[in-house]
């Protein structure tokens, strides 16, 4: 099981929730917003930051001792990799070096509440995936 820390209060992210939500037919995902004390928890033992709410991260195989932390670019691709659909084909991308997919990720992280708005808060999940958010379960 992998997780998913993203911006609750994102357009964008609550829009690639809904997308990864679609396609991840295995359920391979769970999701907590960086604004949750589920997040804060999580990331603390890799010295992350959840105020940091321009940065996405996936900590790959949660829970076990394998884990590890994308971020970025390389969370992005990581999601799309495990997805069904034309999604799969972003993985190309993972050919770049992580600096050109990071300036690529920055940019839209600027941008994106200006493009796709803001929530005033984390919008609650539908009770058919609530169990996919752990800091909602």
């Amino acid at each position: 099981m992998h997780l998913l820390l993203y911006d609750g209060v994102c357009g964008f992210c609550n829009w690639l929730v809904q997308v990864v939500l679609t396609h991840d037919r295995g359920g391979a995902f769970q999701f907590a917003a960086l604004q949750s004390d589920v997040a804060r928890r999580a990331l603390e033992p890799y010295g992350a930051n959840p105020d940091d709410l321009d940065t996405v991260y996936v900590i790959e195989n949660h829970g076990t001792p394998g884990a590890r932390l994308l971020s970025r670019g390389r969370a992005g691709l990581f999601v799309f990799s495990h997805l069904s659909g034309p999604w799969r084909l972003l993985r190309v991308l993972g050919a770049l070096p992580s600096p050109v997919l990071d300036w690529g990720y920055r940019l839209v992280a600027r941008h994106r509440y200006r493009i796709f708005g803001k929530y005033d808060t984390c919008p609650l999940p539908d009770p058919a995936t609530r169990s996919r958010f752990i800091d909602a379960a």
